[in-house]
């Protein structure tokens, strides 16, 4: 028994694996990495297909790939998360197993891919650390750098537990991925493949693989500081808690600290370091600063989970619950009476003296705290009504949804 001795029966008219490539002028390496696909389903014993997703190939790739057996489906729209969605779309294989088509990855060692699909792994990443990259396989910067920093937010976000985020070389259900119904066309489809995945429940786990140079003569696709930034701001969008939340909650935090320590009077930190006025408005511009960074994540988690881009927690759960124009412009209000009632008294304190000279520390501080306040109530104001317009869609979706709803209902009943 090898390590694809398969777990249950596979019918003889099914497919059970599509070994997918996306192509985009791979002349050079196409027919080396078709002729390992198959050699592996050969000595497996796997019912399979190589299927190749050419993006536009004008190059003779496809005609390659046919000679050799492999079935070609055309994929106009450009971009290597778009040929990737084409190929899923048309592969009969329950699992499908993708690699690029650079002859980097050995696809003759699929086995431990096949054999965790079987298991029932939903997603199974390739882990090139794990399994050795060959000098000048991988750019420095994205080795030292880029894919362990991506690799870690991956983690760190959506506690997924894999140490190569990126690796081209991975296996999934066929079924399962295109349920999650992806949407990015670019490099960042390998982002959205495992976040997806991993918000959705979805069973990930991680085999080693090898990585050697790519075969081709020509530079690789990827580019580096515009791939890793659409991947970086992928996982970002996806998680506004990292995006938002933390960071507005921390500059809050910093800012009440500081501006609570200095409210009555400069802070003696040293003997030649001292808090004043200055550090206490900048106090005050951090909690500004905080406030709308959390209202951004509110509104973000709110509308990704009324539309379900995300899957609903238990904070996300009370946020829909509690949260609304009403309430929000209701806070803003009370704020505005805050704001006004600490400017209002300064001005009144001014306006004892005579508008002259004002000796009492006190009173630029009320200034600048009852005008944070104030500013703070404009915010949140406009941000009650832009969560109002977030909700139109929605509730004009559900609204139609009722209604053909009723309609059938009363159709039936008829």
């Amino acid at each position: 028994m090898n390590a694809v001795t398969p777990i249950r029966a596979v019918s003889e008219d099914q497919i059970e694996l599509t070994i997918l490539m996306p192509c985009l002028n791979e002349a050079e390496t196409l027919a080396t990495c078709i002729g390992k696909a198959q050699h592996f389903l050969q000595q497996a014993g796997v019912s399979g297909e190589v299927l190749i997703a050419d993006n536009g190939s004008t190059d003779g790739s496809q005609l390659i790939a046919t000679s050799l057996g492999a079935r070609v489906v055309p994929v106009q729209a450009r971009g290597y998360g778009a040929a990737l969605q084409g190929g899923i779309a048309a592969a009969r294989g329950r699992f499908i197993i993708m690699g690029d088509a650079d002859d980097s990855y050995d696809f003759c060692a699929l086995d431990a891919f096949v054999s965790r699909l079987r298991e029932g792994a939903d997603l199974v990443m390739g882990n090139r650390f794990q399994g050795g990259i060959e000098a000048g396989a991988m750019p420095v910067l994205h080795r030292y750098l880029g894919n362990p920093v991506l690799s870690f937010l991956g983690r760190l976000f959506f506690r997924i537990k894999a140490g190569d985020f990126h690796c081209g070389l991975r296996g999934f259900n066929a079924e399962r991925i295109r349920d999650l119904d992806l949407k990015t066309a670019g490099m960042e489809f390998a982002s959205e493949m495992v976040v997806r995945s991993a918000l959705a429940g979805l069973r990930i786990e991680e085999v080693p693989t090898t990585l050697k140079p790519d075969g081709r003569s020509r530079p690789p696709h990827l580019k580096t500081w515009r791939d890793g930034w659409r991947h970086l701001k992928f996982l970002l969008m996806y998680n506004p808690r990292w995006l938002f939340f933390i960071p507005g909650m921390s500059l809050c935090a910093l800012g009440l600290l500081l501006s609570t320590l200095l409210f009555f009077g400069p802070l003696q930190v040293v003997d030649n370091l001292s808090l004043d006025l200055n550090t206490f408005v900048a106090a005050c511009f951090m909690i500004v600063a905080g406030v709308q960074l959390t209202t951004f994540g509110v509104l973000s988690r709110y509308y990704a989970d009324i539309t379900g881009i995300l899957p609903g927690n238990a904070r996300s759960d009370w946020l829909t619950r509690h949260i609304s124009t009403d309430r929000l412009a209701l806070g803003a209000g009370v704020c505005l009476l805050a704001g006004l009632s600490f400017f209002g008294y300064a001005t009144l304190s001014w306006a004892s003296l005579s508008f002259g000279p004002l000796n009492d520390p006190e009173i630029p501080r009320i200034v600048v705290f009852g005008l944070t306040l104030i500013v703070i109530a404009m915010q949140v104001f406009f941000s009650a009504f832009l969560l109002g317009v977030l909700e139109i869609p929605v509730m004009r979706r559900k609204s139609g949804e009722t209604i053909v709803a009723e309609a059938a209902a009363r159709a039936q009943a008829s």
